[in-house]
């Protein structure tokens, strides 16, 4: 199947022109591997960062209702992305990857640096390290407050079987485990994040779901706070009011970044699959500077 074979459908559902964009796989060449991204039409201004066991698919739907050219990477070790010998996918060493593929795919560019949960911190990372990249600050559900506790519903899918049946057996586990609201949705991303192998067995294309023995995903992203808190561009943060971050981690990004805009929308942690349309509707103010309801 042709990983694009879902667009149409997904137009639809965002009420987008039926005639679809220009999107083709780009890699590029970086510290971790090589490392792949869809680029959306050409000249890209918007690059979006997808969470922890996901990949760039899970922007099409936001991409297509938004209506601009984007590049929307598959994280290292995700997607098409090369798997690191050192299982290192924290913030600081995917930011080092996503830098070169913006010096390959958008020279000289500054981005709006989309980013969900695990994007979200390393999109921080990267405007540290890299400012130069960077001209706005979007996180989805997620903040350097986030607490390894808030995320135990995606950790808890992760450290799962490792080996499945069928791709109905993930949708299954990822809809008990409040990871999407939609059936139809949730099966699309199944498809687009398994590969089947040649004994029928169905397993995840991401190498969170097959660490080397005795590693471990760190989730405490609390150094990251300085990135934000310190950062001169405009920041959005977007919050899924049945996502990860309850009202005590907002308060707390409101008083520690107090010029930043803040958005609730009725989604859990995967906002971009659940409410795409509302997402797209978000960016779009943020990047016409319209004011964000709080």
């Amino acid at each position: 199947m042709s990983e694009f074979e879902f667009l149409a459908e997904e137009a639809a559902e965002v009420g987008a022109p039926a005639a679809l964009p220009t999107v083709r796989r780009v890699d590029a060449a970086t510290p971790a591997g090589t490392v792949s991204a869809l680029l959306w039409g050409e000249s890209p201004g918007i690059t979006l960062l997808h969470g922890g066991g996901l990949n760039a698919h899970t922007w099409d739907a936001t991409i297509l209702a938004l209506g601009r050219s984007a590049l929307a990477v598959d994280l290292p070790g995700h997607g098409d992305s090369a798997w690191r010998d050192d299982f290192d996918y924290g913030p600081r060493a995917n930011a080092a990857a996503v830098a070169a593929v913006l010096d390959a795919h958008a020279p000289g560019a500054r981005q709006t640096l989309v980013g969900q949960s695990l994007g979200g911190v390393t999109a921080l990372a990267l405007a540290q390290a890299r400012p130069d990249l960077v001209e706005r600050l979007v996180l989805v559900d997620v903040s350097p407050g986030l607490r390894p506790e808030d995320a135990a519903p995606v950790t808890t899918f992760l450290s799962g079987p490792l080996e499945f049946g069928s791709r109905e057996e993930i949708v299954e586990l990822a809809l008990a485990a409040g990871l999407g609201s939609s059936r139809r949705a949730l099966a699309r991303g199944v498809v687009l994040n398994t590969r089947v192998r040649d004994d029928g067995v169905v397993v995840f294309k991401h190498h969170l779901a097959s660490p080397p023995p005795g590693a471990r995903f760190d989730v405490d992203f609390r150094d990251l706070w300085p990135a934000v808190e310190e950062a001169t561009v405009p920041v959005l943060l977007v919050r899924g009011t049945q996502g990860f971050l309850g009202p005590g981690a907002v308060e707390e990004f409101r008083s520690r970044v107090p010029r930043a805009e803040i958005v609730e929308i009725d989604a859990g942690h995967n906002v971009q699959e659940q409410q795409p349309a509302a997402l797209a509707a978000a960016l779009a103010g943020f990047l016409a500077g319209s004011p964000v309801d709080r």
